[in-house]
C-alpha cells in the first residue's frame, strides 16, 4: 500500500492541475476578470491599417475602459491563423481580410461586424494585349497570387463575362512576382491590388483597369471583418455584444476622422507618423448607422453569400453555409445602443 502522505500529495497535485486548467479555459468565468472588475478578452489583429485601426482607435479613445473590457491584444500575420486560435480557445475575437471569409462560411467563426470595405483590387491589362473588358480575357495569360483578393476579383470578372477558369491561362505566383511578370510583359494581364499597381504603372503607365472592386458594389464587395468563436457567441452573447459595441463606436470615429485615424494607427503600431498616410484611399468606411441599415435590409448577408459562391467556384468552399448562420447581424444592430454617445 502506498503511504497516505504520498497519495495526498498526488491528490493535491491533481486538484492544482485541474484548477489551472479551469483558469486557462475560455473567458466566461470570473478568473478572466481584471483587478478592476473589467472583463479580459483576447483579440487578434494584423499589423497594417485595416487590420488594426479599430483597435488603435478604441484604445486611444478609451472605448474599452468605458465598456468594462480589458483587451489582451495579440498580433498575427494572417486571418487563418486567428481562426485556428479561435478554434482552440486561445483567442476570443479576431480580424479577417476578405480572402479568409471562406472560413466563417464553413462554420469555423462567427462574424460580429464588418470593419471596412476594400476597394483596391483590380484586373489590369497591358496595352496592346487586346483586352478591353473581362470577356477579352479568354485565351490570355493572366498572373495572380492564388487565394488572395486578387484571385477573387479575377473569378468575379470571369463570372461576369460568362467565362470559366480554364478559358484563360492562369499563371499562379506570389504577389511580388506578379508585379515583375506584368511589368516585363511575361503575361497579358494580372489580378492584383493597389499599392502594387502603382509600382506597375511606373513601368507600364498606360495599363488598363478592366475590372474593379467597386464595379460590383453594392451587390457585392470585399469586406474585412471581426469574428469570434461560435461557442462564445452562443454562450456569452452579452459579452460579444459589448465588444461589438466598442467596434461600432470605433468605426464611427474612423468614418468621421479618416486621415487622423491613419496617424492613430501608425502610433499604435509604433511606426513613423506619416507611414500609413493614404491608407484610406482604397477603402470605404461605413458609419454604423449605414451598416446597420444594410444589415437589416439583407444587403450584408448578400455580400457574404455572393462571396461564398465565389469561393465555391474557386474550389475553396465545397458546401458554403448561408450568411444568416454565421453573420450575427441582429447582435450587431443591437450592440452599443444603451451606452454609446
Amino acid at each position: 500500500m502506498k503511504p497516505i502522505r504520498t497519495v495526498r500529495r498526488r491528490a493535491a497535485g491533481l486538484l492544482l492541475a485541474l484548477a489551472l486548467v479551469s483558469t486557462a479555459a475560455g473567458c466566461g468565468d470570473d478568473s478572466s476578470d481584471s483587478a478592476d472588475g473589467s472583463k479580459k478578452v483576447s483579440f487578434g489583429y494584423i499589423a497594417d491599417y485595416s487590420g488594426s485601426v479599430a483597435l488603435a482607435v478604441a484604445q486611444k479613445q478609451g472605448l474599452w475602459k468605458k465598456a468594462g473590457i480589458d483587451p489582451q491584444l495579440k498580433v498575427f500575420t494572417n486571418g487563418p491563423l486567428q481562426v485556428q486560435a479561435l478554434g482552440t480557445g486561445n483567442l476570443d475575437f479576431g480580424y479577417l481580410g476578405p480572402g479568409a471569409l471562406w472560413l466563417p462560411a464553413s462554420g469555423k467563426a462567427s462574424i460580429v461586424s464588418v470593419n471596412m470595405l476594400g476597394l483596391a483590387d483590380r484586373v489590369i491589362a497591358r496595352p496592346g494585349s487586346g483586352i478591353e473588358e473581362p470577356a477579352d480575357l479568354k485565351g490570355k495569360k493572366v498572373a495572380v497570387a492564388e487565394g488572395t483578393s486578387g484571385d477573387m476579383i479575377l473569378n468575379l470578372a470571369l463570372s461576369k463575362a460568362g467565362l470559366k477558369a480554364d478559358d484563360i491561362t492562369k499563371v499562379a505566383m506570389d504577389a511580388s512576382t506578379v508585379v515583375t511578370a506584368f511589368s516585363s510583359g511575361q503575361v497579358d494581364a494580372a489580378a492584383t491590388w493597389y499599392p502594387l499597381i502603382d509600382t506597375m504603372k511606373k513601368k507600364v503607365p498606360d495599363l488598363k483597369e478592366i475590372s474593379r472592386t467597386e464595379d460590383y458594389y453594392p451587390e457585392l464587395t470585399f469586406p474585412n471583418v471581426f469574428v469570434t468563436q461560435p461557442k462564445l457567441a452562443s454562450g456569452d452573447p452579452g459579452l460579444v455584444k459589448k465588444v461589438t459595441g466598442v467596434l461600432k463606436s470605433a468605426g464611427d470615429w474612423i468614418a468621421a476622422h479618416p486621415e487622423e485615424s491613419e496617424t492613430v494607427t501608425a502610433d499604435f503600431l509604433k511606426l513613423p507618423a506619416g507611414a500609413l498616410k493614404g491608407s484610406t484611399k482604397y477603402v470605404r468606411i461605413l458609419p454604423s448607422a449605414e451598416l446597420t441599415k444594410l444589415t437589416q435590409d439583407g444587403t450584408v448577408d448578400g455580400w457574404f453569400d455572393e462571396l461564398a459562391a465565389n469561393f465555391n467556384r474557386m474550389g475553396k468552399l465545397l458546401d458554403p453555409g448561408k450568411a444568416k448562420d454565421y453573420y450575427l447581424g441582429d447582435l450587431y444592430a443591437a450592440a452599443g445602443k444603451a451606452d454609446r454617445s
